[in-house]
């Protein structure tokens, strides 16, 4: 079964770029190739292995998918990591699994957050790409409230086949991404 939100891109949002950016082969219109979600755990350092158990759960819970556990590349004495020490859990979500996690993002998650006014447009790396942060699990309908043990945030980034920021946001906005509108669009209306 097809996702609801690729059937929707296969059908309204992959014509409308493809002739808005004129493009000739249907290989060159934008499209997202994978939503990878990461969680740092690292100012939990008394019971940093507790909350790195905590992040594979949670991120389970909301994706669907087992994420991979992130181990310290090399020891830092400033911030208390030992080189090889567990830091943080990550996930890459790639076509239905993908799909599927930005559906209920977009339409379920995100309205969730309290005084949502949409996220920033600066979020754009200069290559296509899109990252947020969430600064708390709780927003997830998936988490139970009640059994948070610890507040943990994530990065979401959503990684688009273009190298152009213009493109890319012209994608998420034909998904019906959640942007948060320019103060100057805003005084123009």
């Amino acid at each position: 079964m097809i996702p609801k939100l690729k059937a929707y891109y296969d059908e309204k949002v992959a014509p409308a770029l493809k002739e808005e950016f004129s493009l000739e082969n249907t290989h060159q219109i934008p499209a997202i190739e994978k939503v990878v979600l990461n969680c740092h755990v690292g100012r939990y350092q008394a019971d940093r292995k507790a909350a790195v158990e905590d992040a594979v759960a949670e991120i389970e819970k909301i994706t669907g998918q087992k994420p991979s556990v992130v181990f310290a590349k090399k020891s830092v004495a400033n911030f208390k990591v030992r080189e090889g020490e567990a830091v943080g859990a990550r996930v890459t979500l790639r076509k239905e699994m993908m799909w599927e996690f930005l559906d209920r993002f977009i339409n379920v998650t995100a309205p969730n957050v309290r005084d949502f006014r949409g996220f920033s447009p600066k979020g754009f790396d200069g290559r296509g790409n899109f990252a947020l942060g969430i600064p708390d699990q709780a927003i997830f309908p998936e988490i139970e409230i009640d059994k948070i043990k610890r507040q943990l945030g994530f990065d979401i980034i959503v990684v688009t086949s273009t190298n152009d920021n213009a493109q890319a946001k012209r994608l998420l906005d034909g998904l019906h991404f959640p942007f948060r509108e320019n103060k100057k669009d805003a005084d123009a209306a």
